[in-house]
């Protein structure tokens, strides 16, 4: 049965797909480890560190520079005295336009942003490594340190494929830095700007128009002020030969019967959640059995003392069939094919981007009728908006939608992976 576990700052809930297993059979179930972040009243709210890295080259220029602009300042006044702000902007290379500093004097950090100029390259590396270096001169781990990047184009000086930023993307999450991406419009590129973010375990957003950009830095400076806790370790041991087989959405280590996941961070009222498939040997008896144990450890920021929670999940075995159906876990499953249904969405960006239209279509279209058949198996709301998703999607695989279609699907596949509330 389902188990919930409190810690000071996160409640941990796990549970199986399949919690009634058959006798004498080595079969496959899905374990799903739930965190979620308790509520966090206002005085608790830890201090911040956010550099804001806006692409200044010369595609900003007019509407996209007024909006960035504005949406950056409009942010910037939720900042309290003790937080702190940078702001960097790049082109050909890029410069500090305000160093790291407390965010007392709102009308000098609103003055310095409005002087934000377009014209030049993309040198989106040194844009984030400059404010790196901003995050730097403060980076304490009682805040929340976090890069906003927002660009409207593709990088083209410096560090440029998608693996090199991701690699660098992930040494800043283990510096607790986190990279939030905002793409504006329909030049950049999204491989990029998702590699960054995940790697460091930020956000992603696709900005169609510049006017959009006021929502999401509404959204991600919400998630910045209700984040509870950093450097989340979760650790998933089978017990007995129960073996993990993979974790489906997020990156994680298998070694022997031990699955690893790090999380930089947890928000407050919003669950991330891993979910693993593990291999259960034969069973002979009709009983119940430990399957696996679940070790969370974390540091509370409101304390910064570090805690932990642990919790072990066991099954009953029978010989009934019928008992095992009318036991399923639907949350567990209904995850479980969302997360399968990525795989398959993502399998059809690829099969597009190598020219494969017909093919990747089949895939989203067959991709749909399996999630009406589970949502209807389920009942499920959730799967059954992602069956009208992917056949919006095998609508738009033309050359002249498929720019377009291809960012709102990676981002869609971003936010069903990592949960991403906005």
């Amino acid at each position: 049965m389902p188990v919930t576990v409190y810690a000071a700052q996160i409640r941990l809930d796990t549970a199986l797909s399949t919690p009634v297993m058959l006798t004498n059979k080595k079969q496959r179930v899905f374990l799903r480890v739930g965190l979620t972040g308790l509520p966090l009243k206002k005085q608790k709210i830890a201090p911040i560190n956010v550099a804001l890295v806006i692409d200044k080259s010369g595609s900003m220029q007019g509407e996209k520079m007024h909006h960035a602009k504005e949406a950056a300042i409009m942010a910037i006044e939720r900042l309290r005295e003790d937080d702190i702000i940078s702001v960097v902007t790049y082109a050909h290379h890029a410069e500090v336009l305000l160093p790291a500093t407390r965010a007392t004097d709102q009308e000098m950090i609103a003055t310095a942003i409005r002087q934000l100029r377009a014209g030049g390259q993309s040198a989106l590396f040194d844009g984030i490594d400059k404010g790196v270096k901003e995050i730097r001169k403060f980076l304490d781990r009682k805040r929340v340190n976090r890069i906003i990047l927002v660009s409207d184009g593709c990088a083209n000086v410096g560090l440029t494929t998608p693996d090199e930023l991701g690699k660098f993307g992930a040494a800043l999450a283990d510096e607790n830095i986190a990279i939030t991406t905002i793409g504006l419009g329909l030049r950049f590129n999204e491989d990029v700007m998702t590699q960054l973010s995940e790697k460091s375990d930020g956000n992603h957003a696709f900005a169609e128009k510049a006017s959009d950009l006021h929502t999401f830095f509404e959204h991600e400076f919400g998630d910045i002020f209700s984040v509870v806790s950093q450097e989340v370790s979760v650790s998933i041991i089978g017990v007995d030969g129960v073996r993990p087989i993979r974790v489906l959405g997020r990156e994680a280590e298998i070694q022997d019967l031990q699955v690893s996941v790090k999380l930089n961070q947890l928000y407050s009222k919003q669950e991330k959640y891993i979910l693993v498939e593990l291999e259960v040997p034969p069973t002979k008896v009709i009983s119940e059995r430990m399957l696996v144990g679940v070790a969370v450890v974390y540091r509370n920021l409101g304390s910064n003392v570090g805690e932990r929670l642990s919790s072990m999940i066991s099954a009953t075995f029978t010989d009934s069939a019928q008992l095992v159906k009318t036991k399923t876990n639907t949350t567990v499953m209904t995850a479980a094919v969302e997360q399968l249904a990525v795989e398959k969405n993502e399998l059809a960006v690829k099969l597009r981007d190598e020219g494969h239209v017909k093919k990747a279509r089949t895939i989203l279209l067959d991709n749909a009728n399996f999630l009406a058949e589970e949502a209807a198996k389920y009942d499920s709301k959730s799967l059954d908006k992602l069956r009208k998703i992917n056949q919006i999607d095998a609508k738009n695989l033309d050359d002249n939608s498929w720019e377009r279609q291809r960012k709102i699907m990676r981002g869609e596949q971003y936010r069903s992976k990592t949960q991403q509330k906005y």
